[in-house]
């Protein structure tokens, strides 16, 4: 192979979302590319989490989040969510909807989702989601992973 899998893997189109989790008041939001939808009835999504992460032992808990979506004018907020850090949920405007997941009301739109059930793939999980409610909360272009460069620092994380 005479490309690097990072570079190829960007090829794969896909959007960027914050992941509003939530365990009773213990709240995260994180910065989540693997996304999609898996089912039109019900509608249902997937999304790719890593088991070592406080967000997903919170998800695993609370069993509900948020996919909110990100406009294209919104990188500093996807940078924000990428990274870890105390308090990471302060300095931004949250609602709720039916499941009580955090919903980021900056995203263009959000998803309100109950986890059905996780399974394995490689060094992360897929949470497969039950959508119970969803709603458009402003118009704008989509942010997509491959307008991120390497943001999230995987091109590093390759077996080249």
């Amino acid at each position: 192979m005479s490309e690097k899998k990072a570079d190829l893997c960007r090829l794969i189109s896909h959007g960027v979302y914050v992941v509003g989790v939530r365990d009773g008041e213990k709240t995260n939001a994180f910065t989540a590319a693997w996304v999609m939808q898996v089912s039109f009835d019900p509608v249902m999504l997937a999304l790719s989490i890593n088991p070592e992460h406080y967000s997903y032992r919170l998800l695993e808990a609370g069993k509900c989040c948020s996919v909110n979506v990100l406009g294209r004018d919104q990188m500093t907020m996807a940078e924000h969510f990428g990274r870890s850090g105390p308090d990471k949920m302060s300095g931004y405007v949250w609602q709720q909807e039916k499941t009580g997941a955090p919903v980021l009301s900056e995203s263009l739109a959000y998803f309100d989702c109950e986890l059905s059930h996780f399974t394995d793939a490689g060094d992360h999980r897929i949470a497969v989601l039950r959508v119970v409610d969803a709603a458009m909360l402003r118009s704008g272009p989509l942010m997509l992973y491959s307008q991120t460069g390497d943001m999230d620092g995987s091109s590093e994380l390759y077996d080249e």
